[in-house]
């Protein structure tokens, strides 16, 4: 059996090449693509790809100069399904994998990085693309007259947007991309480019699980989108970092403690004066945390989330380290006792007293699961201010 010179993968009688070894990627027992056949859908594949289905995906990996192993690895990782060797792909899968695979022969990329990049941009403009179409193009073509279907609006909705979405697309990514790159400059060290020293704190929302019971599910969805764009925007503001939401919680990062402090009261304040939403909790630590992806890992993540879930309703709990730092910063005082003695000597000397923004309780100690005892510490404002 013997491969033509076009790549088609077929014998001389027109059967295609299979091996028992080859991946789903390389077989034909794989879905076609969901559009096969749908004339509108091939039209709108079209112009968002803006090229037409060439390629087979061992004509693709052929053409870009790839194994179909890394073709394979590299597909996969960017989110999409086997296609078997449907011909789906385009010039521009042909230059993306070329692409990848030149980063990786300059050596500027090792093959295991090269797919997680594929991984961390496929993954992200995955959700991305759903909520546009879910929430954004849904509500954007509803016909306009009687008798109009939505797909008769679909294509030309999509055809203006298009250019426009996609270079608000790349602005936002460049501007993260340099937050992201002045944070990695200004770390000490270069062990601190990964493994970092930072506040990370979840913000959960009380009795979830019951609300989902009495809720119809466009109101559920409703509350959580409003909990996840207001959680989102108070991050943002305050200057910390989104890290990802889960529905009924949000979990978010800050290079310093009253900064998260800060993000953690506001949730709190913000989410008490709208009567639509349930009570909310936070918990937070600070210590080294491992980024991945965009993610953050480590017990320091964990502490956060187990002080979660034992923080009272609308409260915040911190824990040791985290309250130490607030401390050592000038924060927060070390108790009342300590403010009261500060204040007094600022007073003697004719200096402006402390001006803490933050104060500490120590709450009982207590076990928590696979962390061993804690000391968690209740954050409020200092004197009631906001």
């Amino acid at each position: 059996m013997t491969v033509d010179d076009t790549g088609s993968g077929e014998d001389a009688e027109g059967r295609e090449d299979v091996h028992p070894s080859s991946t789903p990627f390389e077989r034909g027992d794989s879905h076609t693509p969901d559009s096969e056949g749908d004339p509108l859908a091939l039209r709108l594949e079209g112009l968002i790809l803006g090229a037409e289905r060439r390629y087979t995906p061992f004509q693709a990996a052929r053409s870009a100069g790839v194994s179909m192993e890394l073709a394979s690895r590299f597909w996969r990782a960017m989110g999409f399904a086997d296609i078997g060797q449907a011909k789906a792909l385009t010039e521009a899968d042909v230059l993306a994998l070329r692409r990848l695979a030149g980063l990786v022969e300059a050596g500027l990329l090792s093959e295991a990085m090269a797919v997680q990049v594929a991984r961390s941009t496929g993954q992200t403009t995955a959700r991305l693309a759903e909520w546009q179409i879910d929430s954004f193009l849904e509500g954007l073509t509803e016909p306009p007259e009687p008798g109009m279907t939505r797909t008769e609006v679909t294509y030309p909705i999509v055809e203006l947007l298009l250019p426009e979405l996609e270079e608000f697309l790349v602005y936002v990514w460049r501007r993260q991309l340099a937050a992201s790159a002045g944070r990695v400059v200004q770390a000490a060290d270069d062990e601190e480019m990964v493994d970092r020293r930072l506040a990370v704190g979840f913000a959960d929302l009380v009795g979830f699980t019951r609300l989902t019971r009495r809720m119809e599910e466009e109101e559920l969805g409703e509350l959580v989108e409003a909990f996840e764009t207001t959680a989102a925007d108070l991050v943002a503001a305050r200057g910390g970092r989104l890290i990802k939401t889960l529905g009924d919680e949000v979990l978010y990062a800050a290079d310093d403690v009253g900064t998260a402090a800060e993000v953690a009261l506001r949730l709190i304040e913000t989410m008490a004066h709208d009567e639509t939403m349930p009570e909310l909790r936070v918990g937070m630590a600070f210590g080294t945390v491992t980024t991945r992806m965009g993610d953050v890992f480590g017990t320091t993540v964990n502490l956060a989330s187990r002080l979660t879930s034992i923080a009272p309703r609308d409260s915040v709990l911190v824990d040791s380290a985290f309250a130490e730092e607030l401390i050592r910063s000038g924060e927060a005082p070390a108790s009342e006792a300590e403010a009261a003695e500060a204040v007094a000597a600022a007073e003697k000397e004719g200096e402006e007293p402390p001006a803490y923004r933050f104060a500490l309780r120590p709450m009982w100690q207590r076990p928590v699961r696979g962390l061993g005892v804690v000391e968690p510490w209740l954050l409020t404002r200092r004197n009631g201010e906001s």
